[in-house]
């Protein structure tokens, strides 16, 4: 038997419709991902695929609509499962936003940090822990001063303040400052031998 199909000519053509953003494509792949791995796909992340998700995130964050001219279906479709989804994860908990605020730029590197603080090699794993603990919130290494402030009343300050301009004004009438000791009164420049150089001077 032989079909005929006669084409319908001047049939105006829909116009094209504008790509997806990132977001959306990256979902949509992270959705059939996720799917597949309820079916025994591994779609467990190591090292490259958190650093290929991290770039993704990174530079999307920095420019959505580049990137996501950029990261064609063509290259989606190149990615692992896990990278996939793990960029669709951080693309989700940030949004487009990711670093127009400090806030989120904060969120961003504690959330990179603890997943850096389960990475099997201990140097990576104490380190990503111990910046976690400089984190301003956490304070956990932040030295601690503490300052003592002294009241004083306004009469003792107007005092102090007298006898110190009293010795700017004269200065020769020094006061001259004596110790005692075991009840006795010994007089400092004497002693060091300070007073005969001042006396002949």
């Amino acid at each position: 038997m032989t079909i005929t199909a006669e084409p319908e000519l001047g049939v105006p053509l829909e116009k094209a419709k504008p790509s997806l953003d990132l977001k959306e494509r990256t979902n949509a792949a992270a959705n059939t991902a996720k799917e597949l791995g309820k079916h025994g796909l591994d779609v467990t992340p190591d090292k490259e695929d958190k650093d290929v998700a991290s770039k993704i995130s990174a530079s999307y964050a920095g420019d959505p609509a580049g990137t996501s001219k950029k990261v064609t279906q063509k290259k989606l479709s190149t990615l692992k499962p896990a990278s996939i989804i793990l960029t669709d994860s951080i693309l989700n908990e940030f949004g487009r936003s990711v670093v127009q605020n400090s806030l989120q730029i904060r969120h961003l590197v504690t959330n990179k940090l603890l997943l850096e603080s389960e990475n099997p090699d201990p140097r990576v794993r104490i380190r990503a822990l111990e910046l976690l603990g400089k984190i301003s919130d956490v304070g956990l290494f932040a030295e601690k001063s503490e300052v003592t402030v002294t009241h004083q009343s306004t009469d003792d300050l107007r005092e102090k303040l007298r006898s110190k301009l009293a010795k700017l004004v004269n200065p020769e009438e020094e006061v001259e400052e004596a110790v005692v000791i075991n009840g006795e009164s010994i007089d400092v420049d004497e002693e060091l031998g300070l007073k005969d150089e001042n006396d002949s001077s």
